[in-house]
């Protein structure tokens, strides 16, 4: 019986009521119900200790910005409540899927909160803590531990239920339907994390400044960082999982872990004097209920009865391969373009008569607008559209890589101005405004960060619907790769050298330059590394994913990690030479030997699937 035929009952990845999915905790009394109960167990010690900690004062001596409490305790109980519920009902793939999406969430919600040991004095988090008045490092209260325990707790949770998960994802075997809602999920976890770079509230209080991720403190600044990247990639595993419940439940606990992070500073702006709601955190609620509300729906093609009405039932559902190459080559291009306008606009401007220094970054951040402009444009080609695609799906990283080098120099310049005291409706002896602010470059910048994120993910999703038409259309070969074969694991050795060679030339400088001191991954952490960690994080992400795929996508994600290594490289001319007496690092070389073994890499997996033909 296929896919087409099967009765919607009996749907791969759904768990009904008397099947094997829905009575493993039931009937089975082996290690992985036990783990599953035991991880339901410490979700609900982490949110009681959560509502502790909500209940006591996390600065010794000081005070919510409003009575919090009550909406604290329902946002940290909820989530248990919920996987509690799914444990009761014999649904123990949505359990799982639930636990593992408030644990991926739960590092970055736990450096939020250790910001406030960092210095509380700097946080923004008024729903737990509002100053007063000046405070140099306020000592931490009796609620932060509670809350640093919550989501330690969240966090071992997930280490027991993602055992349960592998169990619903063996029982539902190959992922069945077209996945046509799931493909959702990606975009609202986009959305999310655009949020949460964002400024939470906007404040008109002195001693709470409204300032978003990147010019936070570091420990909150790390934090923010890590939902944005987190909350997407979540989702994205979601949409991989064979399991309809265990994708369900992923969507709904990183929905749960969203709003617990968006709708407080919501609420204080709405309700606390001199702050208002900004559009951050409205992004934030807003993608986490469209989350949780995705839960409800129906996943596959097969849960819509389509083997009563035919093949065309829920076609329609999402666009088709046309408008997500479309989409994804358009957003790229406007990424691109807003790349360029960062590179070419002002990113600082003087506040008053002092001359205005320009970062050399601004001309690594025009060469990867050229990265992903040039493969973006041949998306629109059919015949190479699928090649295009896995290209722009690695050089997005090129403006990462160089947009946070550009974000972090205006950064430094900016981060010490002073305040002008008219911007907070009191009166205190602070200077008149000088120094310098941000320019329109910084705005472009974002803007092409937000929107490569945006393209990348149109990207994976397109690569999603090409392999769902290569595999109902015998032909479809001709357009999406060279067979259904894989590229094997002839690419492996020279895959471990890239990968090798890929880590050295991120984390090795690419020139020196007499009084410059180059941002890395081991030492000299700063705002610019985290592009560097962003893009050798891609760079190893589609590694790792070469020898699972066909030919013609390795190829292309190959030719892509090369690029973005090449315009690694390519800082020794486009920045290093704006550098007095600056020279080649052993980075510039170790990124060439990169790009060139990923070449031959992407080479090897095409000529082994010939010879396998």
């Amino acid at each position: 019986m296929t896919s087409r035929s099967r009765h919607p009952g009996d749907s791969a990845g759904q768990a009904v009521p008397g099947t094997a999915s829905a009575e493993l905790l039931r009937s089975e009394p082996g290690p992985r119900p036990r783990a599953l109960l035991l991880s339901a167990g410490l979700v609900s010690a982490g949110a009681v200790a959560l509502a502790a900690g909500a209940l006591l004062p996390v600065i010794q001596g000081g005070s919510p910005g409003f009575i919090a409490a009550p909406l604290l305790v329902v946002l940290a109980l909820a989530p248990a409540a919920a996987v509690l519920y799914a444990l009761a009902t014999g649904r123990s793939g949505l359990a799982a899927g639930l636990v593992l999406g408030l644990t991926a969430l739960a590092p970055g919600r736990l450096l939020l909160d250790l910001q406030l040991l960092a210095d509380g004095s700097l946080a923004a988090r008024p729903e737990l803590f509002l100053a007063d008045r000046l405070l140099a490092l306020p000592p931490a209260g009796p609620g932060l531990w509670p809350l640093v325990a919550g989501h330690l707790l969240t966090l071992a949770a997930g280490a027991f239920a993602a055992g349960a998960a592998r169990d619903e994802a063996e029982l539902a075997g190959e992922l069945d339907g077209r996945r046509r809602w799931r493909l959702l999920g990606p975009v609202l976890g986009v959305a999310g994390g655009v949020g949460l770079l964002l400024a939470p509230f906007g404040s008109g209080n002195a001693y709470l400044l409204a300032k978003n991720a990147f010019e936070g403190p570091t420990v909150a600044m790390a934090g923010y960082l890590l939902l944005a990247a987190l909350l997407p990639l979540t989702a994205l595993v979601a949409v991989s999982s064979p399991s309809a419940e265990v994708g369900k439940g992923g969507f709904a606990g990183a929905g749960l872990a969203a709003l617990a992070v968006g709708v407080p500073p919501v609420i204080a702006g709405l309700v606390v004097d001199r702050l208002s709601v900004a559009p951050g955190s409205v992004v934030v609620t807003v993608a986490g209920m469209a989350l949780v509300g995705l839960a409800f729906t129906r996943f596959d093609v097969t849960e819509t009865r389509e083997a009563v009405t035919g093949d065309m039932a829920g076609e329609a559902k999402l666009p088709g391969l046309f408008w997500w190459r479309l989409a994804t080559g358009g957003l790229a291009l406007l990424a691109a373009a807003a790349a360029a306008a960062g590179a070419l606009a002002p990113v600082l401007k003087a506040n008053g008569p002092t001359p205005v220094p320009e970062t050399p970054a601004r001309w690594l951040l025009l060469g990867a607008a050229v990265v992903l402009a040039v493969p973006a444009l041949f998306v629109f080609v059919p015949r190479l559209s699928a090649f295009a695609r896995g290209v722009v799906a690695a050089t997005w990283a090129g403006v990462v890589l160089a947009g946070a080098a550009v974000l972090s120099a205006a950064l430094s310049v900016t981060e010490d101005k002073a305040v002008d005291p008219a911007l907070f409706g009191v009166d205190l002896p602070l200077p008149d405004k000088v120094g310098f602010s941000a320019g329109p470059g910084v705005t472009w910048t974002f803007v092409a960060l937000v929107l490569a994120a945006v393209a990348a993910l149109a990207a994976v999703i397109t690569g999603v619907v090409e392999r769902d038409v290569s595999d109902d259309d015998d032909n479809a070969e001709l357009d999406t790769g060279l067979d259904g074969t894989r590229a094997g694991g002839n690419v492996l050795t020279p895959l471990v050298a890239a990968a090798i060679l890929a880590i050295a030339a991120f984390g090795s400088p690419v020139f020196t330059a007499p009084g410059y001191t180059a941002p890395g991954l081991w030492s000299d952490f700063g705002a610019a590394s985290w592009g560097l960690l962003g893009a050798l994080a891609v760079v190893l992400g589609l590694y790792a994913l070469v020898p699972r795929s066909r030919p013609a996508a390795a190829a292309s994600a190959l030719a892509g990690a090369a690029l973005v290594l090449g315009l690694r490289a390519a800082e020794l001319p486009l920045v290093g030479s704006e550098y007095d007496g600056s020279s080649a690092g052993i980075g510039f070389w170790l990124a060439l030997g990169g790009a060139a073994v990923t070449l031959v890499t992407a080479g090897m997996a095409v000529a082994g699937a010939r010879r396998a033909g």
